[in-house]
């Protein structure tokens, strides 16, 4: 007589995604009207534009927003399908840790110098760099089946160092070479986290729906959706805004460099909450996933996906009450929050929770957080940071996380010499000293609050 074997598949509340999109609704719709720079200026509110902004600023910000929209797109294509076409190509689980080695790897040796070669030839340049990395990992794809996943690998990982400076930085020094108001830079920033996290999502509905049900046929659509919106992005970012022509030498640049960012101590405290943060998020796609399945029953990972998307878009929006409404926190003080409350989630996990809907919970609270955490530390950086070291701070600051984070994976996933507990219980307490970092900061930090954004 043979055994049947129950399995239970296990899927989010369907009103959860409607909870979330009704939040983030409200969150910006009401906001203008309880804005203290709208009740100072007396203008009816507009959606998106929370403060006194020109409509030259408006359609500057409009622009951006829509190129880093595509550049979006295109860094969740790479990831939704390319996990996709691992799983359809065999691709067992040594190859997937040794290709995850390689790209950290190639993100902590070249990715400290992408950032300098950004700063000395200019973010616009790096931005096509971007554009041209994803153009050749589609054109890669189409042409050899199965495409070599180490070198696809180390093009992603590249790719994502250039994304978490460049686009930033271009338009931070546009902002400021068009004369707009430097208090509109938070807004930007903001929206930048949100409309991120939408075009993460509308990616993964993308592919979805090129790649069907028919996966022999159509496993390239991604790859050419890939290689247009990479084309677009090309010609979009070269006909955009005019860059000014870099004049510093390297020599020039490391003496800056070391001036500003080096004898600093309070960026050596933004840096090192910049590279907990981006280890612990590392840690988290790279675990959440089996941390989910851990109690034997099915899930729909796709359908998680957006919840935590979403969560991350709701903290995004969140940052404006903070920061701009009628409480007007610190900036630091948010940040010691959020960064608290990353080290509660992380420790909780650590404990090998296995329920799902108290995991799944925690993961979009842990998004939340990482939404009102990015816009904050990007203001952080306009007010510490010069424009001209900007791209080389931001990636230098991610090397200790790349390093931490490629040793876990060859000790734990490789060797399995370290449990996926003991990984989070230390990015938990990484959290906890970045909590404590911004705390100092706020005690050395400027008083009342100063633009150092220029040499």
């Amino acid at each position: 007589m043979a055994v049947v074997i129950e399995t239970s598949l296990w899927d989010p509340n369907p009103w959860l995604y409607i909870l979330i999109f009704l939040a983030c609704l409200f969150s910006i719709v009401l906001f203008p009207y309880t804005s203290k720079k709208y009740g100072s200026s007396g203008k009816s509110p507009v959606l998106f534009d929370h403060g006194i902004s020109s409509s030259s600023f408006q359609r500057f910000q409009r622009n951006f927003l829509l190129l880093y929209s595509l550049a979006s797109v295109l860094e969740g294509l790479s990831s939704a399908f390319g996990e996709f076409e691992l799983a359809y190509y065999g691709v067992n689980r040594e190859q997937i840790v040794l290709s995850l080695c390689v790209g950290y790897a190639a993100s902590l040796f070249f990715g400290p110098l992408l950032g300098v070669f950004s700063d000395l030839i200019g973010p616009k340049k790096a931005c096509l760099i971007f554009c041209i990395l994803h153009l050749f990992i589609g054109l890669w794809r189409r042409t050899i089946a199965p495409p070599s996943i180490l070198v696809a690998s180390i093009c992603l990982s590249l790719s994502a160092s250039i994304f978490s400076f460049s686009f930033e930085t271009w338009m931070v020094v546009q902002h400021e070479k068009q004369g707009h108001r430097q208090d509109t830079l938070s807004d930007t920033f903001w929206l930048m986290s949100f409309f991120e996290s939408a075009s993460l999502i509308g990616s993964q509905v993308l592919s979805n729906w090129l790649v069907g049900n028919d996966v022999e046929k159509k496993l390239l659509s991604p790859s050419f959706a890939a290689i247009f919106f990479a084309i677009i992005g090309i010609i979009c970012i070269t006909k955009g805004w005019a860059e000014v022509p870099q004049t510093a030498t390297f020599k020039e640049y490391k003496m800056s460099f070391y001036a500003y960012i080096f004898g600093d101590k309070r960026i050596w405290l933004l840096a090192w909450a910049q590279a907990c943060l981006h280890f612990s998020i590392a840690v988290f796609w790279i675990l959440w996933a089996p941390t989910v399945v851990a109690d034997g029953r099915e899930v729909s990972l796709g359908l998680i996906y957006p919840c935590l998307l979403g969560s991350r878009m709701l903290g995004g929006t969140i940052f404006q009450w903070l920061i701009g409404g009628p409480s007007s926190l610190r900036t630091e003080d948010c940040l010691v929050y959020a960064f608290v409350t990353l080290g509660l989630v992380m420790s909780v996990t650590a404990y090998n929770y296995q329920e799902i809907e108290v995991l799944v919970t925690l993961f979009c609270l842990f998004h939340f957080a990482v939404g009102l955490i990015s816009p904050s530390l990007a203001r952080l950086r306009t007010m510490y940071v010069p424009n001209e070291l900007r791209g080389g701070m931001i990636s230098l600051s991610q090397a200790p996380a790349n390093a931490a984070t490629l040793l876990f994976l060859v000790q734990g996933g490789y060797y399995r010499n370290i449990e996926n507990a003991t990984i989070m219980a230390i990015a938990g307490l990484g959290l906890f000293s970045a909590a404590g970092s911004m705390h100092v900061l706020k005690r050395w930090g400027k008083q009342p609050y100063q633009n150092g954004h220029k040499l």
